[in-house]
């Protein structure tokens, strides 16, 4: 106990004696701020244990008695009290979210090495908790970032636990951007996808951010395109259970997602359609508009530009911006007086395949061969040439000047 707290003892234990019929009831708040509402109030180990009575005041708990939550004071009369309290129990009014807390992976951090996270440690301190809607609260909208980066951010939680560092990633995102440099308190931050107490592994078919939720989770703000998603092949497929199929945050991220009309993100794009469809890439690339993408220019037709973004049908359907019937409209996007003729061009030929493209397989065939005759005659000529300059002429030939003119 420290000398402060010891100072205080007689006076308080005198008011508390003095007031007639006061001895059997519970201690007031302003007889807790009598000892910590001073300044320089501290435990014998050093640690403040000073309460602010203005910002209490102004704090979602002031309507609160403090023996509400320090309930073994309830019936204290011994001032000053000993140092050691039991915890305080935020369930005994909290008790939904405790319950989705204690299950969440924060209380198990099955890859962490530090201690169950508590209330405490993202609504700061207990007697200063503002409400969500105080844009200085920890919990508001504009703060839940830097909330969250204290453990998921490039440093380590004050109990030495380290999560993925993903907040640089989100503020630099265009979520990320929304919020700290325009104010939208409209743009999703942790909270919105990952949810506030029941934090899930994205492993967990509980999670929002497990692969066959992550287009609802993405839908509440993007309902339109979460639409056509399900409509395409590849919202079919995630809903028949295949969680491999691409869905938001395949080809978006989760969170260092960025403007899609980006010229970095137009190629990347390409790229990522590849790591399923990679013959379809391998051949896109052998074609002028795979030669001008792999040069870092994005004004040429994309995988996105024909097949769309998210409205991906087969070809045989007659939905797809590629079936045969939609051709002339999907090129003629970029190019004018499409002909049915110009759309017979084929934008992902492979020379190798005999079956589907017989007549372009010998053609190859015959190109190569020919390739390989050409180069091959020539250089053995060159070859033979070489050696002859090498060897010099006949040497039983006469001199060039002594040879008899004809």
């Amino acid at each position: 106990m420290s000398l402060r707290l010891i100072g205080v003892a007689v006076p308080l234990a005198l008011l508390l004696v003095a007031a007639p019929g006061r001895a059997q009831s519970s201690p007031t708040n302003d007889v807790c701020l009598t000892c910590h509402g001073e300044p320089d109030m501290k435990r014998s180990d050093g640690r403040p244990v000073t309460v602010d009575p203005k910002r209490f005041e102004h704090s979602v708990h002031s309507p609160l008695a403090c023996v509400d939550c320090h309930a073994d004071l309830a019936k204290t009369t011994d001032f000053p009290h000993p140092e050691k309290l039991a915890k305080v129990d935020c369930a005994s009014c909290h008790d939904d979210q405790a319950k989705q807390l204690a299950a969440s992976v924060h209380t198990r951090r099955p890859h962490g090495n530090g201690p169950p996270l508590s209330c405490v440690e993202c609504h700061r301190q207990p007697h200063e908790i503002l409400p969500a809607s105080d844009p200085e609260s920890a919990t508001n909208k504009l703060k839940i970032e830097d909330t969250c980066g204290r453990c998921h951010g490039d440093g380590s939680a004050p109990d030495g636990f380290r999560g993925p560092a993903v907040a640089r990633m989100f503020s630099d995102s265009i979520h990320g951007q929304a919020l700290t440099r325009a104010g939208l308190v409209v743009a999703p931050t942790c909270s919105d996808c990952h949810t506030s107490h029941a934090v899930e592994e994205k492993t967990s078919t509980h999670s929002p951010v497990f692969a066959a939720n992550v287009p609802a989770t993405c839908g509440k703000c993007h309902a339109g395109i979460e639409r056509d998603y399900h409509a395409g092949v590849h919202g079919a497929a995630l809903a028949q259970g295949n969680t491999q199929a691409p869905q938001c945050a395949t080809c978006h991220s989760a969170h260092a997602i960025t403007r899609t009309e980006s010229n970095a993100w137009q190629l990347g794009a390409v790229q990522e359609c590849g790591t399923c469809h990679a013959e379809a890439l391998a051949t896109y690339r052998d074609t002028y508009h795979g030669k001008v993408t792999s040069l870092g220019f994005s004004p040429v037709a994309k995988c996105a530009d024909c097949h769309r973004p998210h409205q991906i049908f087969k070809p045989t359907d007659p939905r797809s911006s590629v079936h045969a019937q939609n051709l002339q409209a999907t090129c003629g996007a970029c190019h004018t007086h499409v002909t049915p003729n110009f759309v017979k061009y084929q934008p992902h030929a492979n020379p190798h395949n005999r079956t589907k493209l017989p007549a372009l397989y010998y053609s190859s065939l015959f190109m190569n061969a020919l390739m390989i005759g050409v180069f091959g005659f020539f250089g053995v000529h060159t070859t033979l040439w070489f050696l002859r300059e090498r060897v010099g002429p006949d040497d039983e030939s006469p001199p060039r000047e002594d040879r008899p003119r004809g």
